[in-house]
């Protein structure tokens, strides 16, 4: 609740400034058509008066005729009719006009009276539109619509993009700390070591060499993790010595009795080199190579590390398995952070590695057409 309070707060607050401002435009939408009822009712008036022969015309013609054209500088859409519907006096309308007959004229004369009720004085009747102003007004509530639309839009936008940089933030602490505190145990396991070095066993000589490797890589790891947040680093990096650690590291590690698991790596005989950050590079092609590990593990198969280059430059690095697959309704979750289809998964390893492929390298991340098993493609950029 306190998380949403703000989203609530802004909502609120533009639908509250919506309704008054609706209510506000209506009210000024009333009081002028009350203004040009009123017009129009002057108008009746004096073309009444203008056409009592009864009266003196030398005395009051000249100030009606004076008073119909002010009428006519307020630009209202004006049609007089006579007894029988004809036109007789015409005045703003949106069109010229070739005889006060036309058909247009009296058919535009309806339009009139949709906008407002026609006034009736003596044998003249009075068909009167809005002003240009209040045909304004009228459209006026629409765009405010449009604008606080926006507006409330782009808050949410905000919100929500500050919520995912508070969430980043505290991922990239929670990371270092995490870096922070494999420290001790690693100095202590280098300590030990060197102890078990001492020792005349033919089975701790067997085993160091891999004991210290897999030290080095939990010290490659917490230096992965001391890394994020942080801006990466615009170096040449050689994709094909890159990929081929990652291969020879998990070929040591994968079964290779019940279910095997085979590792090889296709790829140039020659330097492949990018513009990148290696560390993160290796850590994106790690994670894609442990999904197809995983997607093997009590199966067997065989993964294939490809990498060629790009027609018009570039680098593609692909991560191919023969296992189950990705189904067509989860391709497009696969990426999405939180999700996972392993129980004890924490689904952060494809988004993880997709920022890095994107967000650190300007390159994409994508799940490949396969007829078998699942392919994932890093294409990277020259």
């Amino acid at each position: 609740m306190r998380r949403n309070a703000p989203v609530v707060i802004v909502a609120v607050g533009m639908v509250t400034l919506l309704v008054a401002f609706i209510w506000y435009s209506q009210n000024v939408l009333s009081n002028l058509r009350s203004e040009a009822q009123q017009t129009a009712s002057i108008y009746a008036k004096v073309y009444g008066a203008m056409s009592d022969t009864s009266s003196d015309p030398g005395s009051s013609t000249a100030v009606y005729v004076d008073l119909v054209e002010s009428l006519k500088r307020l630009r209202v859409p004006v049609i007089l009719t006579g007894a029988h519907g004809m036109p007789q006096v015409t005045s703003n309308l949106p069109f010229n006009i070739d005889s006060l007959n036309s058909p247009h004229v009296r058919a535009y004369a309806d339009t009139l009276d949709a906008q407002n009720a026609p006034i009736t004085s003596g044998f003249v009747v009075i068909h009167i539109g809005n002003t240009p102003l209040i045909r304004g007004m009228e459209v006026i509530p629409l765009l405010m619509v449009a604008v606080l639309g926006v507006l409330i839009l782009s808050g949410v936008v905000m919100l929500r993009s500050e919520s995912h940089a508070d969430r980043e933030r505290i991922f990239a602490g929670m990371a270092r700390e995490s870096a922070h505190q494999l420290g001790t145990p690693l100095s202590s396991m280098h300590g030990w070591i060197e102890l078990l070095r001492e020792r005349d066993d033919p089975m701790i000589v067997q085993a160091l060499p891999h004991m210290e490797s897999d030290i080095v890589r939990l010290e490659r790891v917490a230096h992965r993790f001391e890394r994020i947040g942080r801006p990466s680093r615009r170096e040449q990096v050689d994709v094909v010595e890159v990929a081929r650690h990652v291969v020879s590291y998990f070929s040591a590690r994968v079964p290779t009795l019940a279910h095997p698991i085979i590792i090889r790596l296709d790829a140039p005989g020659s330097d492949v080199p990018v513009v990148g950050d290696r560390v993160l590079l290796e850590w994106a092609i790690e994670s894609l190579v442990k999904n197809a590990i995983d997607a093997l593990a009590g199966r067997g198969g065989s993964i294939v590390v490809s990498i060629e280059t790009v027609l018009g430059g570039g680098v593609r690095v692909r991560v191919a398995d023969n296992g189950p697959g990705v189904p067509r309704e989860l391709r497009r979750k696969i990426f999405s952070a939180g999700f996972s289809t392993k129980e004890s998964g924490w689904g952060i390893g494809l988004a993880l590695t997709r920022r890095i492929v994107e967000e650190s390298h300007r390159g994409r991340l994508v799940l490949a057409p396969s007829t078998a098993g699942a392919v994932f493609e890093i294409i990277l950029p020259g």
